[in-house]
């Protein structure tokens, strides 16, 4: 933090002191005041908070987990929650109908969430941004052919496209990330090129030109940073949208391999036995209702502390 003494007759103003108009003589850099916005928002706080307690479980997932994820135990399928085995092991939040601990695979499921939520994403942004980028900084032809392939893409729905890309690539975790990538990139693309249309007529980006400057450089040194905030919003909420995506196939049964365990799978798991065996499906539906929702406070918070028309 920087501050700011101003001379009055003989003395300087000392730290802390306030002006005659009464504003603070203080002046923040940006990092510091980015991160008083970002303390004042409850949901950006919260949501990183959540966040972060899944992310650790993920990573501690060995040692968290009281079973192995794939173990089965026929004899003690559909336990209730803490139920107790007759050796004293505790299964705390039940078993599912192949007697697995389902405790330890919502822990283990939230790694393969996270991961595949986390590198769809990535690839959708790459690809979108890139294309965004192209078709509002060069114009023409160059922006008719992307924006009708957004639009064409567009009008397909979802599970057709997720089913032949299954066709295609088969059913594996690679194959659904390259799956959720290929159908996550349009908004970025849309978003990208509504940004750029309105930078390139900026004084720099002419200047660059004027200056000698090539196209990549001027596209990825002077139009690609001022992309960045937009961007950086819609991937943090898309993280929410993708773990969604590869529940809701994995249910469908053409997403990621019955061996890895994951939440959406054992949504599916246990569909036939909702009466009888509640917790099977409830309780890893209920893990992915509150990271989504941890997802969205983060995205949503995160917008307000970088967008400055939503600062007060």
């Amino acid at each position: 933090m920087v501050r700011r003494a101003l001379r009055t007759g003989s003395s300087f103003s000392q730290p802390g002191d306030r002006s005659d108009d009464g504003l603070d003589l203080e002046i923040s850099s940006p990092r510091t005041s980015f991160f008083r916005r970002a303390l004042r928002s409850r949901r950006l706080v919260v949501g990183a908070a959540l966040i972060g307690l899944v992310v650790l479980m993920a990573l501690l997932a060995p040692l968290l987990a009281p079973f192995p994820p794939l173990q089965q135990a026929a004899q003690f399928n559909n336990q209730p929650p803490f139920f107790h085995e007759p050796s004293g092991a505790l299964h705390l939040l039940g078993t599912d109908p192949l007697g697995r601990d389902v405790l330890s695979r919502i822990i283990y499921g939230a790694r393969v969430s996270l991961l595949i939520g986390a590198t769809a994403v990535l690839l959708a942004g790459s690809v979108g941004v890139l294309m965004g980028l192209l078709s509002g900084y060069f114009g023409g032809l160059t922006e008719t052919l992307i924006m009708r392939l957004v639009d064409t893409e567009m009008a397909i729905p979802f599970i057709l496209l997720a089913i032949v890309l299954v066709a295609l690539f088969g059913q594996s975790l690679v194959g659904l990330i390259i799956i959720l990538g290929l159908t996550g990139w349009l908004g970025y693309a849309r978003i990208v090129r509504g940004v750029v249309l309105s930078l390139k007529q900026m004084p720099y980006v002419e200047a660059a030109h004027a200056l000698g400057a090539s196209h990549p450089r001027t596209l990825f040194k002077h139009v690609l940073p001022g992309v960045w905030t937009p961007v950086i919003v819609v991937a943090t909420q898309q993280v929410g949208s993708m773990m969604i995506a590869e529940s809701s196939l994995t249910f469908l049964g053409i997403g990621v391999p019955p061996t890895i365990p994951t939440w959406g799978a054992m949504i599916a798991d246990g569909r036939s036995y909702v009466q009888i065996a509640w917790w099977v499906s409830t309780l890893p539906g209920l893990a992915l209702t509150i990271t989504v929702l941890a997802v969205y406070f983060f995205g949503d918070g995160l917008r307000d502390v970088l967008d400055p028309r939503l600062r007060v």
